[in-house]
């Protein structure tokens, strides 16, 4: 028994290690090998929850091809028979018959062709389907510091372009190979059976046309891939020029942002027709190729009858299976399309999958019980990369639960990266940033974040409405802890003004409201989380004096009995604080209250008084 399956896993291994050579060519290192062995199994593994589907499809194939041969078998009968047939007297319901069974042939192929075509094209939707939700899936779990390296057009492409032609070739490859192989074989065993020399003649071309394909299909293969890497840079500049269309028409550069996406948008044409070149190179070569079966048959079997070793029904037939034979070729160039297409896309994808999140749960990391908001740094020590300069070097600084601490300096000193730490958008390269005591690498990430509330610099809404972008924070919340949390930050007022209050639709980013609104909006939405503890980085730099006043006091109201960090450049904002920590380049360089800081007349009070002559 057990050499048995020693002997089935080694027969199983020689399998895998020829699909992924045949389809995954890559380097010869053995890290590639091993990365292309990996994708090759995950690219037979999408097939695992259809398999039943695929067999239905596989079998309508062989129906396929197996009516496509019957036909030519059909018509050397009839023909072969036609002479016999022809002085008897029942010679008419013979030849009804037989019209019959070549219909009912035809209707089992056509029936057969539409169940290949469309549940094959919805198995392979499926999957296309499936790769795209682990590409979106996979993207969310995926690291700040990756979409710091990134662009968004990029992703863009990969996602929705590349995986387009997934399902074709999901759909395609089963179906077209088993045709092609099933006609091909049976049409070259009805040619060799009638005329063993016509088979011989058509055989000794095969090589050729395989070496012919193989050589224009590397070019292919090459041309596609540019390809999808261009029409990526086209969707990068699409999306960057029109989703910044505002500052681009108010420095009226909108021709300089034409000679760009033209640049990109020609680049992108020449691949394209590098690959059209590749692809028409293919085809015609592969047509010719079945011209020149078709003129050797009609040669060699007309020589063959010549001599009486051939008969016309011989040769009628033997015309028809080369008219079967030809399909698998058509088919194979099409496969060889897909394949390009669908290959450099499965592998952009397989790339991007491949992607391991930077930030992740260690493992034993323990559920987070209730939070006091007790934060600590402890030597901590932090750049972007490896090539990057220390943004913080051996910070240390605590702060106590409940307490409102205020971050301000010059810009650059790592005030917001010191608050990104907290919430693990970033790992510490040194030390470690602590909540109630714990390391925060021991906190399940999710726990983490559901309890810290951040309102960012950067304002992002989503598409929808007022309440459906407060709802992102607590989707569960009631319409009257909306309404508390908007007018918590000065927000219900110009809401109840929208055309529809809560329910108004506030376009892209929330391209329908004023940057004051916006970031208001935002506030609320942290508001409405009502986490332990709360992050504010220049939370209040898009509003006015007046809503500034308004939002500064329901922080304040807010902020009792929780843990808060604001990041200001306005002084005035933080006057409140419990305590101001002064960071420099060179780390923190003073912490107090308002009052002792001014009374000490360091970096602080030089920053206030700054502010206050401008």
């Amino acid at each position: 028994m057990h050499s048995q399956s020693s002997r089935g896993d080694r027969r199983a291994g020689k399998a895998d290690s020829r699909l992924f050579r045949f389809f995954f060519r890559d380097a010869a290192d053995p890290a590639a090998q091993s990365r292309s062995r990996a994708r090759a199994q995950r690219f037979l593994s999408y097939y695992r929850p259809h398999l039943p589907l695929l067999a239905a499809v596989l079998c309508c194939a062989v129906l396929v091809a197996g009516t496509a041969i019957a036909m030519p078998l059909l018509a050397n009968y009839l023909v072969s028979r036609l002479p016999q047939w022809a002085n008897e007297p029942d010679v008419l319901p013979r030849l009804l018959a037989l019209g019959a069974v070549m219909l009912l042939v035809f209707l089992v192929q056509a029936v057969a062709t539409y169940f290949v075509d469309y549940q094959g094209h919805v198995m392979g939707a499926r999957i296309e389907a499936q790769v795209r939700h682990e590409l979106f899936e996979h993207c969310q779990k995926l690291s700040f510091g990756f979409y710091d390296r990134q662009r968004t057009g990029q992703l863009m492409s990969r996602i929705s372009h590349d995986s387009l032609w997934l399902g074709e070739l999901f759909h395609h490859g089963p179906e077209d190979l088993a045709i092609s192989l099933l006609k091909f074989t049976g049409a070259m065993a009805v040619i060799a059976w009638i005329d063993p020399v016509v088979a011989l003649c058509v055989t000794l071309l095969i090589p050729f046309a395989i070496a012919y394909a193989l050589h224009f299909n590397r070019r292919m293969n090459v041309a596609m891939r540019t390809g999808k890497e261009r029409i990526a840079s086209v969707n990068e500049r699409v999306e960057d020029a029109l989703g910044g269309i505002r500052v681009v028409q108010s420095f009226a550069n909108e021709a300089d942002e034409l000679r760009r996406f033209e640049a990109e948008n020609q680049k992108f044409l020449q691949s394209r027709k590098d690959s059209y070149r590749s692809e028409a190179m293919l085809w015609s070569g592969m047509d010719g190729f079945a011209q020149l079966v078709t003129i050797i048959v009609i040669i060699v079997g007309t020589m063959r009858i010549v001599s009486a070793e051939l008969t016309a029904a011989d040769l009628l037939t033997l015309l028809l299976c080369v008219g079967v034979l030809l399909d698998p070729i058509r088919r194979f160039d099409n496969f060889i399309r897909l394949w390009q297409e669908g290959h450099t896309g499965f592998v952009r994808a397989m790339e991007l999958l491949e992607e391991r999140p930077e930030i992740t749960d260690r493992p034993g990391a323990a559920p987070l019980g209730p939070v006091v908001g007790a934060i600590g740094f402890h030597h901590v020590d932090f750049s972007y990369g490896e090539d990057e300069r220390a943004v913080l070097r051996d910070l240390s600084f605590d702060i106590r639960p409940g307490e409102f601490v205020a971050l301000v300096g010059p810009s650059g000193v790592g005030k917001t990266t010191l608050c990104a730490l907290i919430p693990r958008f970033y790992d510490v390269d040194a030390g470690a940033v602590t909540l109630d005591g714990r390391d925060i690498r021991d906190i399940p990430l999710a726990a983490l974040r559901r309890n810290i509330g951040v309102v960012q610099q950067d304002i992002y809404l989503f598409s929808g409405t007022v309440g459906e972008n407060l709802r992102y924070s607590r989707p569960d919340a009631t319409d009257a802890e909306i309404v508390a949390a908007a007018r918590a930050a000065n927000a219900h007022e110009f809401i109840c003004a929208l055309p529809d209050g809560y329910d108004t639709d506030i376009g892209q980013r929330g391209v329908k409201l004023s940057g004051g609104q916006k970031q208001r909006l935002t506030i609320a939405r942290a508001f409405l989380k009502n986490p332990p503890v709360l992050i504010f980085d220049e939370a209040t730099s898009a509003l006015d004096n007046d809503s500034e006043r308004a939002v500064q006091q329901a922080l304040l109201t807010l902020a009792r009995n929780r843990t808060t960090i604001v990041i200001a450049h306005r002084l005035s904002t933080v006057r409140h604080a419990d305590r101001i920590v002064v960071l420099t380049k060179d780390g923190i360089a003073e912490q107090g209250t308002h009052d002792a800081l001014m009374e000490a007349g360091g970096v602080y009070a030089g920053l206030h008084s700054t502010q206050a002559s401008i």
